[in-house]
């Protein structure tokens, strides 16, 4: 699952990317009301994005934060990595993180590949996905979770 920290980092590139064509820069207080983030925890988020290259922060007092490129380019494969670190569920099948497991063999492991499978099915979809789709100012289909009594 993702932290408290991706989601907020999420949030606030939404609000950014539905602004992104206004060319100016969007005030911290003003994204922390919005989307109801506490200001402090925003801030250190916006600095390791900015830190990242996804935003450019101007200071002042028509200051704030804008996104460095168009929505469209950036991945949520590399938002989600630049935040959280591996995309995959375990060390051994990260592709940029990659760190062997301390009490496995490789070798004779049967978890390996299956993670490995769901590491290649969930980026298939983060490296496809970009800011542009889930900014603020469009509709967004809501996926409801599937009772676990339904799944089979």
């Amino acid at each position: 699952m993702l932290s408290q920290k991706t989601k907020y980092a999420l949030q606030a590139l939404a609000y950014l990317a539905a602004r992104y064509e206004e060319g100016t820069p969007v005030l911290i207080g003003t994204i922390a009301k919005e989307k109801n983030i506490p200001i402090k925890f925003l801030e250190a988020i916006l600095c390791e994005l900015r830190n990242e290259g996804m935003l450019v922060s101007t200071r002042g007092r028509s200051g704030g934060y804008q996104l460095a490129e168009h929505p469209k380019k950036t991945k949520l494969s590399r938002v989600i990595r630049a935040v959280e670190g591996p995309i995959a569920l375990l060390s051994c099948v990260s592709l940029n993180f990659y760190k062997p497991c301390e009490n496995c063999n490789q070798e004779t492991c049967c978890i390996n590949p299956v993670m490995a499978e769901a590491r290649d099915a969930i980026l298939k979809v983060l490296d496809k996905r970009t800011v542009n789709d889930i900014k603020d100012d469009q509709e967004c289909k809501v996926v409801k979770p599937v009772p676990m009594s339904k799944v089979r």
